[in-house]
């Protein structure tokens, strides 16, 4: 049976990306093949690991990819998870299916570590509500 592919894509594929690819890849099971990828990568965020951890999901294993490791390939459907991305992903074939979800950047929260936790935790938790209504769908 064939898969559907989907790619997450944000900015810096640091956070939100990552997090949702974690999300899917677990909630979904073996429904989909999961990617995620930035117009500007960086690196995977700490807290991202540490808040994917509190469920049991392990992200530790992934790292910033740009969006251009993915040119030419087919995927079923494009999930851009910020605004910056919806703006400069690069165009994916007609047949693919694009979303958009409007997520605040929880790495721009500043403060204490417990502020940094609870706006990843929280984002964490928007993410999950949005890909468990995805593969509901």
């Amino acid at each position: 049976m064939i898969k559907p592919k989907v790619l997450f894509v944000c900015t810096q594929n640091s956070c939100r990306s990552q997090m949702a690819e974690g999300l899917l890849r677990h909630d979904a099971r073996d429904l989909f093949e999961v990617f995620s990828a930035g117009t500007k990568p960086s690196q995977v965020r700490p807290e991202a690991i540490a808040m994917m951890r509190e469920l049991g999901i392990d992200i530790s294993g992934h790292r910033s990819k740009s969006v251009e490791e993915f040119t030419g390939q087919h995927f079923d459907y494009v999930i851009t998870v910020c605004d910056n991305a919806q703006e400069s992903c690069p165009v994916f074939p007609a047949l693919t299916t694009r979303i958009h979800w409007s997520i605040e950047d929880p790495a721009t929260v500043e403060g204490s570590e417990a502020q940094r936790f609870e706006a990843f935790r929280r984002i964490r938790d928007e993410l999950r509500r949005r890909v468990r209504d995805f593969i509901q769908r």
